[in-house]
Parts: C-alpha cells; structure tokens; sequence
C-alpha cells in the first residue's frame, strides 16, 4: 500500500499541527477545518478503513478520540464535540472532531479553497496540546 499522506505525517515527511500523540495514535488540526479545532484523530497504522483496524488498534483510536474530545470541550469551552468517520478522502483510517455550540457547524464543508493560517494553527495546537 502506498503511503498516506497521514502516514507522511506520521514520519514526520509533512508538517502538522499536533495536538495529541502516544505509541499508537497521532492527533492533528485539520488545516481545512469546518471550524476551529477541528481535529483529525489517526491511528499509526496505516489501515484504510477504521472498520478494518484490528480489535486492539480500534480501542486505542477511540480512547484517544475520547481523551481528544474532552480536551477539545474543556479547553475551548463548547458543549459540544461532533464525531464523524467518512472514510473517503484520505486511505487512511481517521476519525474527524468538530467542536460546535450551533448544529449547523457539523454541516459546513471543509475550507478546501482557502489557504490555510498556519500561525493560527500553531497557536491553536499549543493551546490544545497534551503536556
């Protein structure tokens, strides 16, 4: 399997802003995000749909989706954190986190076209960041 560009990231090939990371998991702001904070949470492994990762990688994707999510609610003070698994963009098992207060915020596309503020990014994942 050819190498993802999360996998890149995970060697450090292409730069992210982390968020989270431990022997298994990885956790970086999406630079195309719906709104800030949002957070693409991976496994290590590279595995094409989350449904296929194996019992025990599954389980250490979403403790670190939960740990995520909590630092996300408490850190930028919404009530809500989103949770969505698409599957489609990118081969590469990954779950997306969306903090909102309104609805209507799950539903917003990506900012594909608009370029990226990675100083606002960096910012953001320093603040988010696991000590």
């Amino acid at each position: 399997m050819k190498p993802s560009i999360f996998t890149k990231i995970i060697n450090g090939e292409i730069p992210s802003h982390k968020v989270y990371e431990d022997d298994s998991t990885l956790a970086f702001l999406d630079i195309y995000a719906v709104v800030p904070g949002h957070t693409l949470v991976i496994p290590k492994k590279q595995v094409e749909f989350v449904w296929d990762l194996g019992e025990v990688d599954y389980q250490n994707l979403m403790k670190t989706v939960q740990k995520v999510a909590l630092r996300l609610r408490n850190v930028l003070g919404v009530e809500y954190i989103g949770e969505k698994i698409i599957g489609t963009d990118v081969p590469h098992a990954h779950v997306h986190l969306i903090p909102f207060t309104d609805p209507s915020d799950l539903h917003r596309a990506n900012q594909e076209n608009a370029e990226p503020n990675h100083e606002e990014l960096a910012a953001l994942a320093q603040k988010l960041y696991f000590e």
